[in-house]
């Protein structure tokens, strides 16, 4: 092998090392190309219609108990007899997120009698929310 051959050599691997060494460090959230913005119709609803419509539309019991529709984006606005349900901009103090995080009294956790969503159906709620909770 020939100096050059073997300096080139040498070079090409520590540019790897350094690369690999370098994606290590680099937090896995900060190398990440912008995710598209979650969208009701396509993220959020399809959870409430697994989750939670058969309790919280008309005639439902959830329904009948807290007014609350959760068959379309403006059930879910319009919120509950006590008030609203989500806080644009806001997962911490939506009480969706407080009622699906069981936060609350287990008398009020969603869904009743079921396991609690999870974590990942939770945090596309709680993103969609903290990205405006858009009718899109």
């Amino acid at each position: 092998m020939t100096k050059r051959n073997l300096s080139s050599s040498i070079v090409g691997s520590l540019a790897i090392a350094l690369l690999v060494g370098a994606a290590a460090v680099v937090p896995s959230g900060f190398a990440r190309a912008a995710q598209p913005p979650l969208s009701f119709a396509g993220d959020v609803l399809p959870i409430l219609h697994e989750h939670c419509v058969i309790c919280h539309q008309p005639g439902g019991e959830g329904y009948i108990k807290s007014g609350l529709n959760l068959t379309s984006y403006e059930g879910l606005m319009k919120g509950t007899k006590h008030g609203p349900m989500v806080v644009p901009g806001d997962p911490e103090t939506s009480d969706i997120m407080w009622l699906l995080d069981w936060r609350a009294d287990a008398s009020l956790r969603m869904p009743h009698n079921q396991k609690q969503l999870s974590t990942c159906d939770r945090n596309t709620i709680r993103n969609w929310i903290r990205e405006g909770a858009k009718n899109n």
